[in-house]
């Protein structure tokens, strides 16, 4: 597993999060021993970015607790608990898994968010450049994640960036940025005790995109894994992925027997359209079958045989 790394922090921060974790309280709250060993504790993302959780309500039990409309875990076993949240998860129920809530702190480069801000199943408070100053943090790509717009998906990257050119964009981002933050603390008056200084609110316009801010995400469990089922996918773009992949591991934590049932329902799975099941039971019954009397598209059909491993019968022949 992922483990915390407080040298994230700025020096407050720090010391906010050591005194957070000095503190302990007697509670009839259902708690999580693996949740409260990190609980508050940043986890690196990127090359400035963390991700942290700094409050949760609820366990496994609260699913099954709710499932049920039962008062109390009684005399079930784990192995029961665990058959009801796969069922659960199976079927697509959703409103149990709602009764868990989880809060996250997370430093991300604006980009990032105006993309994480899509899914609006979430409460969301940002740091607010109207009254604070943004700190002179960017993120700046490895050069392994430096790569060219892909020739077949208007979404995707292509081939990885090498030599000069790659130079050349790595020196024009980190340039870019430090000029535009430049700027932008001149026209606060950072830098002139003199001077009076641009609003902070209209000083920001200024910032480039691969600025860091920080907000506070709080999310049912239901929308996490909704999240995470995109976010997590290796198709998603590797700045917000990483993120989500951080978010896995401490789902893993949290509520572990849905982490697995997510994992083999959701993530691990697939599923089939009307159209899809037909061709799979056509093929089994060893009818050949061809894209076109599928009722598939061609993208479609590559799609299929790609998450059933299987060779594309079209292309065989």
């Amino acid at each position: 597993m992922i483990e915390p790394d407080a040298t994230r922090l700025d020096p407050t921060l720090q010391a906010e999060i050591e005194a957070l974790r000095g503190q302990t309280a007697a509670t009839r709250r259902a708690t999580v021993d693996a949740m409260e060993d990190i609980l508050h504790q940043p986890f690196p993302v990127l090359d400035h970015g963390f991700v942290r959780v700094v409050d949760y309500m609820g366990d496994d039990g609260a699913v099954v607790q709710a499932a049920r409309v039962s008062y109390g875990r009684g005399t079930r076993r784990v192995n029961e608990d665990r058959g009801l949240i796969r069922y659960l998860m199976r079927h697509r129920h959703t409103t149990p898994f709602e009764m868990a809530e989880i809060k996250y702190h997370i430093k991300l480069p604006i980009f990032v968010a105006r993309q994480w801000i899509r899914h609006r199943t979430a409460n969301v408070n940002e740091y607010s450049a109207r009254y604070s100053v943004l700190d002179k943090e960017f993120y700046i790509p490895t050069p392994e994640n430096l790569a060219a717009q892909s020739t077949d998906n208007r979404q995707g990257r292509g081939a990885v960036l090498e030599g000069a050119e790659a130079a050349e964009v790595l020196d024009l981002l980190r340039g870019d940025a430090m000029r535009c933050y430049g700027n932008y603390a001149r026209m606060l008056g950072e830098d002139d005790d003199d001077r009076q200084g641009l609003a902070r609110e209209l000083a920001r316009m200024n910032l480039t995109l691969n600025t860091y801010t920080q907000w506070y995400w709080k999310v049912d469990l239901h929308n996490l894994m909704h999240f995470l089922s995109l976010r997590a996918d290796s198709h998603a773009q590797y700045e917000i992925r990483v993120y989500a992949e951080i978010m896995l591991d401490l789902m893993a934590r949290w509520v572990p027997i849905v982490h697995e049932a997510f994992q083999d329902y959701r993530m691990g799975g697939m599923h089939l359209s009307r159209a899809g099941l037909a061709v799979v039971r056509r093929a089994l019954a060893g009818e050949a079958v061809t894209q076109a009397d599928s009722g598939l598209s061609p993208r479609e059909w590559r799609e299929l045989w790609q998450a059933l491993g299987r060779p594309d019968p079209d292309a065989a022949g």
